[in-house]
């Protein structure tokens, strides 16, 4: 057996290693300082050595010979006192030219795809040193790409604009087009965002989702106040009949179209053109005036000591949470939404259908459809939120409170007055509730309305993600 031979340990050279040379500098006139602040020590070096490859000046350090300084997510005043606080004095333009700089990643991305530096334009800049500075002008700048990462306020300041984005928005849905309906939606819940109303067209070029036919639809808003977008942008007629008829219980989009092409315009026309129609749009002409009035909180609230004093005959320590608007903070909704589950999943077998059964033989419900808990997977883009076991249904909620305390009787003696309220209710398992609860709060889109800081400690804690530490708004996933 032969022994296996020994390693040979290389010699080291004495010749020293020599250093590679930088590559060289083709923008003398150039000096660029990346703002560390949000954007990280890692992602910096990276950044820098990509614009030295391409033959720019990147300072380690701020410095007078600074020229452009660009930052990413951070405002104007953000990168001032930054670097102040850095450096121990504040930053200053020199006498003999406008610099420097204080520019959005955006320009450096473009420099480095040309090859060369761009032109500086009003889009890439934060600010100008030596002008006044507005702490709300300064926050449209660096308004988050993603709606849950967007506080939006129930009431803000381009509530013109938003009007008539959602009213293209709902046309554009109405005619078909969902990715233009998505687009409307979208730019209309980053002006919500937004910390001052828009005072030019200039204002809103830099904002995202805000382009195309969303900034023409701004330009002509801000230049005119009171334009009737509407009938600008949408072929007027058209708009009202499909509203009209979408707002009906159980009538989607695809079937007002269909109702409107075969002559439809007014809920009279329905019967004189002997449309047929489901169980549910049946139930939702008969209560049409009843179910388009808004639901308002207090009656919210009502139909929650209903639904919990129903739920409760049949399996107590229910957990019962509100949702959609109601739980954003809205004080006023189209329908109510409630979310159920109990830690026993046992528990909620079969407590749908009992309690449902049960309102309806005391009178509460005027139209009621249960869809089963679905265990087959829908496909990633499938339109259907989730598999859970759901009750959707027009709810009878007398005007004053006919609830008996000893009994817990939903009864009442003599006649009751009542008015039509959709309520859905949604059946979730225990461990899947904190993702039912973040779905079904919403909104759509993620346009969401700003939780309070209350809902959003709740909401952290049950996600197991922690504390939230302020307001939050919760976006559908």
């Amino acid at each position: 057996m032969f022994p296996f031979p020994r390693k040979r340990i290389r010699k080291e050279d004495g010749a020293p290693i020599e250093p590679v040379a930088p590559p060289p500098i083709l923008f003398p006139d150039i000096c660029i300082f990346l703002v560390e602040r949000k954007m990280g020590a890692a992602r910096r070096g990276f950044l820098t050595s990509l614009a030295q490859k391409k033959g720019f000046s990147v300072a380690q350090d701020y410095s007078g010979e600074v020229t452009h300084v660009v930052s990413e997510q951070n405002t104007f005043t953000d990168v001032l006192s930054w670097i102040e606080k850095k450096t121990g004095k504040p930053v200053q333009s020199a006498e003999d030219q406008e610099s420097p700089q204080i520019l959005d990643i955006s320009w450096f991305t473009e420099s480095m795809s040309s090859g060369k530096p761009v032109p500086v334009e009003a889009r890439h800049r934060l600010g100008v040193l030596g002008s006044p500075v507005s702490k709300d002008k300064d926050a449209l700048s660096t308004v988050a790409p993603y709606a849950c990462q967007r506080q939006t306020p129930l009431i803000h300041h381009n509530s013109k604009i938003t009007d008539a984005l959602e009213i293209l928005g709902k046309a554009a849905s109405f005619q078909g087009s969902e990715v233009r309906s998505l687009a409307f939606a979208r730019a209309a819940s980053v002006l919500k965002s937004l910390p001052c109303k828009l005072q030019s067209i200039e204002e809103a070029k830099n904002l995202v989702w805000c382009g195309g036919h969303c900034q023409t639809v701004i330009q002509v808003i801000v230049k005119w106040d009171s334009v009737p977008v509407q009938q600008l942008f949408v072929g007027p007629h058209c708009y009202i009949a499909s509203k009209l008829l979408t707002s009906i219980f159980g009538v989607g989009v695809r079937t007002a179209e269909r109702w409107y092409n075969d002559g439809v315009r007014k809920l009279s026309d329905l019967a004189d053109l002997h449309i047929k129609l489901t169980a549910e749009q049946k139930a939702g002409i008969e209560h049409y005036t009843d179910l388009k009035q808004p639901v308002t909180r207090d009656e919210a609230e009502r139909v929650e000591s209903l639904i919990t004093r129903a739920l409760d005959r049949f399996v107590p320590g229910l957990r019962i949470t509100m949702t959609g608007g109601f739980r954003r903070g809205k004080q006023q909704g189209h329908d109510v939404d409630f979310l159920i589950t109990h830690p026993d999943e046992e528990a909620l077998n079969g407590l749908l259908e009992k309690s449902v059964n049960w309102m309806d033989s005391q009178g509460l419900l005027l139209y009621h459809h249960t869809k089963a808990r679905s265990h087959v997977q829908t496909r990633r883009r499938s339109t259907h939120m989730d598999g859970h076991e759901t009750c959707y249904a027009i709810f009878a909620l007398p005007n004053h409170d006919s609830l008996k305390a000893e009994s817990g009787d939903f009864t009442s003696s003599g006649a009751c007055r009542w008015r039509a309220v959709r309520v859905d209710l949604v059946v979730a398992p225990y461990e899947e509730y904190p993702y039912a609860l973040l779905g079904w709060t919403g909104s759509k889109v993620g346009d969401a309305e700003l939780c309070s800081q209350e809902n959003g400690r709740q909401m952290a804690t049950e996600l197991h993600v922690g504390e939230a530490t302020g307001p939050v708004s919760a976006c559908r996933l």
